[in-house]
């Protein structure tokens, strides 16, 4: 006879297991951090909407997205205490915090390629 135990989801472990610093590092976390002053800066700034600044403006849009794909379940999971995730939502997040990942880093080099471009062929760089 085989065992048929199947599972179905698995506990993530929070950073602390003390109930009175888990408000405290729920608080504390750099999501809304990272939320609010990217969306702050892409809002407030007019210079982002030039096209010197165009790729500035879309890693700040990449951060607030990346920050989202495991921010919330995360928090939520030390804010509330129950801490399960289904298979299905780690697959999802773990492929959206690769996808994300690899897109900032593709987005790093063409910032870098564009400042090379902006730096020793300024006559050909618009404005």
């Amino acid at each position: 006879m085989l065992n048929q135990t199947e599972l179905n989801e698995f506990i993530l472990l929070g950073l602390t297991d003390i109930q009175g610093l888990q408000p405290i590092v729920f608080l504390l976390l750099l999501y809304l951090t990272s939320l609010l002053g990217n969306g702050a800066m892409v809002i407030a700034e007019p210079r982002l909407h030039t096209p010197m600044y165009f790729f500035l403006g879309n890693l700040s849009c990449l951060d607030i997205i990346y920050s989202t794909a495991t921010g919330p379940k995360m928090l939520t999971g030390l804010l509330f205490g129950h801490q399960p995730i289904s298979f299905g939502g780690c697959l999802a997040q773990i492929h959206f915090f690769h996808f994300l990942g690899s897109t900032e880093a593709v987005l790093l080099a063409t910032m870098a390629y564009d400042r090379y471009v902006a730096i020793c062929n300024p006559l050909r760089y618009t404005l």
